[in-house]
């Protein structure tokens, strides 16, 4: 999965916070607290979203309410699995990974692992 744009990540990290379907104009109404931007940019922004399988999108009278199509975790998931196949050392990748994450960090990985080893049965 291809690493999310900063516009594009704005525009996700609202959805997923949100937790509901928004439509350009009520992610641009909320980004514009920031920075200025232009709902025409939302929009097109958005319909690339939807295009690359981020976004799903229903009709809301003459507007689309877009939803993400995937969780934050499922996301992050996946760029961290793209970020060890691309590895020539996915253990190296791994070790150095864990050396630079925290002590509650390493206890959720922990816990992690335990959980997918009981989903797995192993």
């Amino acid at each position: 999965m291809r690493q999310l744009g900063e516009l594009e990540a704005e525009i996700m990290d609202r959805l997923w916070t949100w937790g509901r379907p928004a439509t350009a104009r009520e992610i641009r109404d909320d980004l514009n607290r920031k920075r200025p931007i232009a709902y025409s940019t939302v929009k097109t922004v958005a319909e690339i979203l939807f295009g690359k399988g981020m976004l799903t999108r229903e009709k809301d009278g003459r507007a689309w309410l877009y939803t993400a199509a995937c969780t934050r975790q499922r996301y992050t998931a996946a760029r961290m699995a793209d970020a060890l196949e691309g590895s020539p050392d996915p253990a190296g990748a791994l070790l150095s990974f864990v050396e630079q994450i925290s002590a509650d960090e390493v206890q959720a990985l922990r816990s992690a692992l335990r959980a997918a080893r009981r989903r797995s049965g192993s």
